[in-house]
């Protein structure tokens, strides 16, 4: 009796038309922008995330949080910028999902968990929990040429408040 193996299944094929070579670059875009912004507030100059937004571009914090909103970039400029220069923070961004809407728009949403403290003068810190673990809802265009977020929008259901550098409390 013969046996016959079956056929391998075919690879995937590249994509073949521009539309999806376009596509791929547009989602890469989108999430370089929600990657840079983190970096900047993190590693880098905060007040620089302005420049990651449209003229005018919208950072906000709706209700349930405080409703906090800011539009414009020298209002996010200034927003950002005004953060504690003692403030030691390392935020992690996972599960970023774009959808590419149109040529010139996209939306996303990611998961971000925070560290934070205030009060740090260098060296290491003890690690502790989380103070921030939520998402961002983004809205992106296409602007002359380079993608740019039109908005973000912060979803926290884990949060509370920023600690203080252990080592830096007063009577240690």
């Amino acid at each position: 009796m013969e046996h016959s193996t079956p056929e391998p299944p075919e690879p995937p094929k590249p994509p073949e038309s521009p539309e999806s070579l376009e596509h791929l670059l547009a989602e890469r875009a989108c999430e370089r922008l929600v990657i840079d912004f983190v970096h900047r507030l993190d590693l880098g100059d905060p007040g620089s995330v302005a420049e990651l937004f449209t003229q005018d571009g919208v950072w906000e914090w709706p209700p349930p949080g405080d409703g906090r909103r800011v539009q414009g970039r020298d209002a996010l400029r200034a927003y950002f910028a005004s953060r504690p220069a003692d403030r030691l923070s390392r935020r992690l961004m996972s599960n970023i999902v774009v959808t590419v809407t149109s040529p010139d728009a996209a939306t996303a949403v990611s998961y971000f968990t925070t560290y934070r403290v205030d009060g740090h003068q260098g060296g290491m810190v003890p690690a502790g929990p989380p103070v921030q673990i939520g998402h961002y809802e983004d809205r992106f265009r296409r602007v002359s040429g380079a993608w740019l977020l039109t908005s973000r929008t912060l979803h926290l259901p884990f949060g509370g408040p920023t600690p203080v550098d252990p080592g830096q409390e007063p009577g240690r």
